[in-house]
């Protein structure tokens, strides 16, 4: 499979993912983007256009320490998943955007349902 028909199965899975997932005031939209360094995590509120909690690997330095592995995804779902329930976000909708749902997504998801937000 060369690089246009990665991009080509990218897209359409990320169509097909978001024509079903919808945040509203009561349950936002959780995306999720790993780059090659980072983690990045918010709640969006597409009713209103809103972001309602926003946390990043790359923007506090007691989290710097996590890397985009499984590990980190775990520890960082963690720190995002009580940020939200402090924040008063207790429901979800998932959005994984063009990943699979498996490995790093999957334990960011298991982690952030540990700490008690319910997807």
């Amino acid at each position: 499979m060369n690089f246009d028909d990665k991009k080509v199965v990218k897209q359409r899975r990320r169509l097909r993912i978001r024509k079903n997932v919808l945040g509203t005031v009561s349950r936002p939209r959780l995306s999720l983007h790993f780059s090659g360094k980072h983690i990045y995590a918010q709640c969006i509120d597409d009713d209103h256009g809103r972001t309602l909690i926003y946390r990043s690997t790359a923007i506090k330095k007691g989290e710097s320490a996590i890397k985009a592995n499984k590990d980190g995804a775990i520890a960082f779902g963690k720190i995002f998943g009580e940020a939200a329930l402090k924040a008063g976000v207790a429901d979800v909708v998932f959005d994984r955007g063009t990943k699979r749902y498996h490995g790093k997504v999957e334990a960011f998801a298991d982690s952030v349902r540990s700490v008690g937000v319910r997807f």
